[in-house]
C-alpha cells in the first residue's frame, strides 16, 4: 500500500527561509534610507515653520519694539550631511523677494536657532 506523504521537505524550507533571508538583506538598507530622508524632510518643513513663526513674531510685536525675535528647532536627523534634494537649503520670502537660507546639517538632537534681526529696516535671518 502506498503512503501519501503530505508536507514539505528540510530542503524545501530552507530554501524558502534563504530566500526570506536575502529579501529581508535587501529591504533593510533601502527601508533606512527612506526613513533618514524622511527625517530630513521634516527638519527642512520644522526650519520653515520657525521661519514663518519667527516673521510672525516680528510682524506682529516686534517691528514695533525693534527687539530681536528668535524660534529653536531640534534636528530629528541621525546622519550628518543634507541627503535630501535641497541640500539644506530653504526658500522663503523676505522683503517681498525670494531668498535662499542655508542650514547646516544637524545631528539628532542638536538645534537650529532662527532669529530675525532688524537692521536698517531689513530683516536679516540667521540659522
Amino acid at each position: 500500500m502506498k503512503k501519501n506523504n503530505k508536507g514539505f521537505t528540510l530542503a524545501e524550507l530552507l530554501i524558502v527561509v534563504a530566500i526570506i533571508a536575502v529579501l529581508v538583506a535587501i529591504a533593510i538598507p533601502v527601508f533606512t534610507t527612506q526613513l533618514e530622508k524622511s527625517r530630513e524632510a521634516t527638519d527642512m518643513s520644522n526650519l520653515r515653520a520657525a521661519y514663518a513663526e519667527v516673521i510672525a513674531e516680528y510682524l506682529s510685536n516686534g517691528a514695533k519694539t525693534n527687539s530681536k525675535t528668535t524660534a529653536t528647532v531640534t534636528a530629528r536627523q541621525t546622519v550628518s550631511g543634507w541627503q535630501n534634494t535641497e541640500n539644506g537649503k530653504l526658500q522663503v520670502r523676505v522683503n517681498g523677494a525670494e531668498k535662499e537660507i542655508s542650514a547646516a546639517a544637524k545631528i539628532n538632537g542638536a538645534t537650529w536657532s532662527v532669529t530675525v534681526v532688524p537692521s536698517n529696516s531689513k530683516l536679516i535671518v540667521i540659522s
